[in-house]
């Protein structure tokens, strides 16, 4: 869809913004570039709609040479979301959205009818929103039509410089959830650059880290997460995004101490017990805690009235264990597809030494993982 072949950018004062840098971007892909300030990765982007020119290189969309294009037209068939949204304040919110089909004289019944798809798309209702002029709409909203403006005219190719890093943090996360949800419905070619790494780890299909004009890096997040290419890879994405990309912790880390009795223990004593440590389970151990089963408390109740009934007569003989040395993504891949609420952890002798519950998975879970910053 878009090839960057080779290109370089000397501003005026010899700064070279760009140094020789290549890559291809799919058709659908939402293709992310990121880096420090003065990295070059928007004046990456717009070489792409021709706002700024090569020194040197070619850049191709759908194999034409783009500066072999009218620049004008070749804008008009590529939408641009800036990060300060830019919608013209004398217009109606319907006017600003519609003003790209107006210039590409477009049937007005056709577009007039893409405005009311397009503002309810993205939660806004036509006939509240149509006619206010932005001052009336809050940042979040602006942003909202700054998007939709951009994909008025059906446009192939999406250019999103920041678009929302001027909003509060609460509404940046709702027009990324929203950029996640249209991608999926439109699928476009986006082209999408931010500073703030949490942001590309969430939205890309690929990322391409940038430094001093050249690319140090670009993949998958998973593949960057799991192999930096280099310290300012590293520092960039940050010790905290990578150790929660790291190993899963030991199956002993997640393990609580579970809650035993042994078979011989009648039903009267068991929902004692049950109720005593707020559970809904007995793990049945034998002599040298030998696991045995489970008791449920919703069997414990079934067979209630029956006095001469024990734990090993209603315990649950066949659930699934998970042997201590075992790596915890087998746990949760048990957990998971087998909906087990909780996962003995036995020895190689089949002595109980732990329990995984949902609970304790979630705990660990959110230690390790919910401890990322939102800075780059």
């Amino acid at each position: 869809m878009i090839r960057v072949e080779e290109v370089s950018k000397i501003f005026p004062g010899g700064f070279k913004a760009l140094d020789n840098i290549s890559f291809n971007i799919d058709e659908g892909e939402l293709f992310v570039l990121i880096g420090p300030s003065g990295c070059g990765k928007s004046t990456t982007l717009k070489m792409i709609n021709r706002l700024i020119d090569p020194t040197q290189g070619k850049i191709w969309i759908d194999g034409k040479d783009i500066s072999m294009e009218n620049p004008v037209e070749l804008r008009r068939n590529i939408g641009y979301v800036i990060q300060h949204i830019g919608l013209l304040s004398h217009m109606t919110i319907g006017e600003n959205v519609a003003l790209v089909p107006k210039l590409k004289k477009m049937d007005p019944s056709i577009y007039k009818q893409r405005v009311n798809e397009l503002l309810d798309m993205v939660g806004l209702d036509p006939d509240t929103y149509r006619d206010r002029y932005p001052s009336e709409l809050s940042g979040g909203q602006q942003q909202r039509v700054g998007v939709i403006r951009a994909l008025a005219a059906e446009p192939p190719i999406i250019l999103m410089d920041e678009p929302f890093g001027a909003l509060d943090p609460i509404s940046r996360e709702q027009l990324q959830d929203e950029l996640i949800r249209l991608q999926q419905e439109i699928k476009k070619t986006i082209v999408f650059v931010t500073h703030d790494m949490d942001e590309a780890l969430k939205l890309a299909d690929r990322i391409c880290i940038m430094e001093k004009g050249k690319i140090v890096q670009l993949d998958s997040a998973d593949h960057i997460l799991r192999h930096p290419a280099n310290d300012f890879v590293r520092a960039f994405i940050g010790e905290d995004r990578l150790n929660a990309a790291g190993i899963l912790p030991e199956v002993e880390e997640v393990m609580v101490k579970p809650i035993t009795a042994g078979p011989t223990r009648g039903l009267a004593e068991a929902i004692k017990l049950m109720h005593k440590n707020k559970v809904d389970s007995l793990l049945v151990t034998g002599p040298g805690n030998i696991y045995l089963g489970i008791a449920k408390a919703w069997d414990i109740q079934q067979h209630y009235r029956d006095e001469k009934l024990t734990l090993k007569d209603i315990m649950v003989k066949d659930i699934y264990t998970i042997q201590r040395d075992r790596p915890l993504s087998e746990a949760i891949a048990i957990i998971s597809e087998n909906n087990v609420s909780k996962l003995p952890v036995v020895s190689a002798d089949g002595e109980l030494v732990g329990v995984i519950t949902r609970g304790s998975l979630v705990d660990v879970m959110a230690d390790k993982y919910g401890n990322g910053t939102t800075d780059s």
